[in-house]
């Protein structure tokens, strides 16, 4: 790949998306020529989901129109498949703590196995953003708390409409 034009994914389940996430994707922005958030169809490791992928794309392409450079897109996949297919020379993950770290270390190794080619490149999360989870942020609107500081304003009103009781 010419590498005048450096291109990553940023992959999740982004269910919801939260400001940690869009940290993350601004940050590699910054790094790569091109960004593509991809946003997994169905995550194997977390199940069903809260939105559908229509909508977890919506959300982000809102949240990141500002970023010139990034684009969302969907897939269904294997990661690495999915960064062979978009072009991409690079896996790019956030971690929070050192769980993260377990689970991506053994991640890195597998994508390693499949596509030595594909680089992972790890952001640690901001200060401000270490303790923030999409699992977490369902559980504190379920329960009615204001995670209108954590995720965007859309993500924020269709939370409290998705979990009303």
């Amino acid at each position: 790949m010419n590498p005048s034009n450096r291109r990553a994914i940023c992959p999740g389940s982004y269910d919801p998306v939260t400001n940690g996430h869009l940290d993350v994707i601004a940050r590699a922005a910054r790094a790569f020529d091109e960004v593509i958030v991809g946003v997994v169809d169905v995550p194997i490791r977390k199940g069903k989901t809260l939105f559908t992928t229509e909508e977890r794309c919506a959300f982000l392409e809102s949240a990141t129109d500002h970023i010139a450079n990034v684009r969302v897109a969907p897939f269904s996949n294997l990661v690495v498949e999915f960064a062979r297919e978009s072009g991409a020379m690079a896996i790019v993950k956030g971690l929070r703590a050192i769980s993260d770290f377990e689970y991506e270390f053994e991640m890195n190794q597998l994508n390693r196995k499949l596509a030595p080619q594909i680089e992972s490149v790890y952001l640690m999360a901001s200060p401000q953003y270490s303790f923030l989870s999409s699992s977490g942020i369902k559980e504190m609107a379920t329960f009615g708390a204001d995670v209108s500081d954590l995720v965007p304003a859309a993500v924020a009103k269709r939370l409290a409409e998705v979990v009303q009781r």
